[in-house]
């Protein structure tokens, strides 16, 4: 299967982002790729560093504009498309949702964040309601799609269940740059060391990698890249870095998008291949389901 990977630089403006992506979507399409994956809330400029109940505006109802949007561009393209929005459930309700469009144009089905970050620049919990639709594949003509976002990345838990219930690859959509990475308004200078936000960046490939392996499945990250600032002039903005990735089920890097700039790349992933790879690797044959159930606690304390 073809897929294509989107990694835009974003603006306020809304109209242009969602111009931009539709000429990147058709790019992919005419490149033979059938299923395509857009980055975490694509439509806006990443409007969690503050904390304003203005924001609220930008949220839509799902099916709503976007959806009919990328709909249409889905049928006329006939391709696969992850889309992610800010979905307005009801007044007081918001979700950060991922969203299938199948190529007929129609919703495929959705997925609400589960895992909601609270750090500095990353207001998240201010906006979005904890996902309440468990994690489960997304079923589509081009495969059972195990979509996750973003903050979902660091937790095993997570790609573990959409393996066990059939995913046939991990997909997350993703607004990420190093943990702090804010610009001091003073001097100008990261509040990470660059060896600091090296490690970060090398964590967030490992531990995603390490999903396509403990899981024999392909990996597909897709990131936000550039600058963004800081509506409250409290710092000089966030640099996500881009990096957007594809892996195989062993870990291995399939494709890799630039730190520092946009770029749309569409690749081709053997589905097929995780069946042998099980059968090398029987990770889930081997799992002791017997001794796990303290995994669902939050904390062992001294028993």
């Amino acid at each position: 299967m073809k897929i294509g990977l989107i990694q835009q630089h974003n603006t306020a403006d809304t109209t242009d982002n969602i111009a931009r992506l539709t000429d990147a979507i058709r790019t992919c399409a005419a490149e033979g790729a059938s299923l395509i994956v857009l980055q975490e809330l694509h439509n806006s400029l990443y409007f969690c560093q503050t904390e304003d109940v203005t924001v609220f505006d930008l949220a839509e109802s799902i099916p709503g504009p976007s959806t009919a949007h990328f709909g249409e561009v889905a049928r006329a393209c006939g391709v696969v498309l992850v889309l992610s929005l800010f979905e307005r459930r009801a007044p007081g309700i918001y979700h950060n949702t991922a969203v299938v469009i199948e190529k007929d144009g129609t919703i495929a089905g959705r997925y609400r964040k589960m895992h909601i970050p609270d750090d500095p620049a990353y207001y998240e919990k201010f906006y979005f309601t904890p996902g309440d639709l468990d994690f489960r594949p997304i079923p589509t003509s081009v495969g059972r799609l195990g979509v996750l976002v973003c903050w979902d990345q660091w937790y095993p838990e997570a790609a573990r269940l959409m393996a066990l219930r059939g995913a046939d690859l991990l997909i997350y959509p993703t607004a990420i740059a190093a943990a702090l990475r804010l610009l001091r308004p003073a001097d100008g200078r990261h509040s990470d060391t660059r060896n600091e936000q090296s490690r970060q960046l090398d964590a967030w490939r490992t531990v995603q990698r390490g999903h396509a392996v403990a899981n024999g499945l392909p990996v597909v990250t897709v990131n936000r890249v550039g600058h963004e600032i800081d509506p409250s002039g409290q710092t000089s903005g966030i640099q996500f870095w881009g990096n957007s990735f594809a892996s195989g089920p062993q870990g291995e890097i399939l494709t890799e998008l630039p730190t520092d700039a946009e770029a749309i790349r569409v690749i081709s992933v053997d589905l097929q291949r995780s069946e042998h790879v099980r059968r090398w690797w029987p990770f889930l044959r081997d799992r002791r389901i017997d001794a796990f159930g303290p995994l669902t606690r939050r904390y062992l304390d001294e028993e």
